[in-house]
């Protein structure tokens, strides 16, 4: 929502002449992803003068570089690390040790498949199936996102949608980013040196008020003499 919020006051503003996105991360929710991927796809519609470019630092990885897919152009430099076109679900299986440490697993499900991807329990064929389908089906979407984002600039490679990162250079080269720059090369290209920085960031206001709060909550439990141990019945 904070980046989302950023970039229409961005574009709203009648006296920008276009708008930067500064990436530096390693991605994170495909939903989140997928939410300001289409937010900026409306709104490069809406404002189809002004040219959105993505500038990626250190790194624009899975998510991060989803969102990126979406800009105009892409910059890099040539040690960023770019793409993790994948999606995972890390999961681990204690059963075995449980075993030894004679732990006795106590789940209780209503419903054949809740505890799927239980660390207690071996993972079924019919459940693995399942859960590598949903992967598949999410990498899908992802991999559609960046062949409408980038177009006819991604080289012929299947491996560009393997799960592997690259060097920004390589990523140059893959068709992954259009060249190499920062967001001072970006300001030259529009023919502007003035920055109006759009970040989303906390009201000083609203921490305030929540550790007002938080204080005031204390001070009631002490005076009460309540403890930390209260549970909702």
């Amino acid at each position: 929502d904070d980046i989302i919020s950023g970039l229409t006051d961005a574009f709203e503003a009648k006296n920008s002449k276009a708008v930067v996105l500064r990436i530096n991360s390693p991605g994170g929710s495909p939903v989140q992803s997928a939410y300001v991927y289409e937010a900026i796809k409306q709104l490069r519609i809406k404002y189809p003068n002004k040219k959105l470019y993505a500038v990626i630092t250190d790194l624009g990885a899975s998510g991060a570089y989803y969102i990126a897919a979406a800009a105009d152009q892409i910059y890099v430099s040539p040690a960023s690390l770019v793409g993790s076109i994948g999606v995972v679900m890390q999961g681990f299986g204690l059963q075995e040790l449980t075993k030894k440490l004679g732990v006795e697993d106590r789940t209780m499900t209503a419903g054949q498949h809740k505890a799927i991807m239980s660390p207690f329990s071996p993972v079924s064929a019919e459940e693995k199936a399942h859960v590598q389908k949903m992967l598949d089906t999410i990498h899908q979407q992802f991999i559609t996102a960046v062949k409408q984002g980038r177009g006819q600039r991604l080289k012929e490679d299947p491996q560009i949608f393997s799960g592997l990162f690259w060097t920004g250079q390589q990523a140059v080269e893959l068709g992954l980013a259009d060249g190499f720059g920062s967001v001072k090369t970006v300001n030259k290209m529009v023919g502007t040196d003035e920055q109006v920085d759009y970040t989303q960031g906390a009201n000083p206001m609203d921490n305030f008020i929540r550790k007002l709060g938080a204080s005031m909550g204390e001070t009631i439990a002490s005076k009460l003499e309540l403890n930390n141990d209260l549970t909702l019945r």
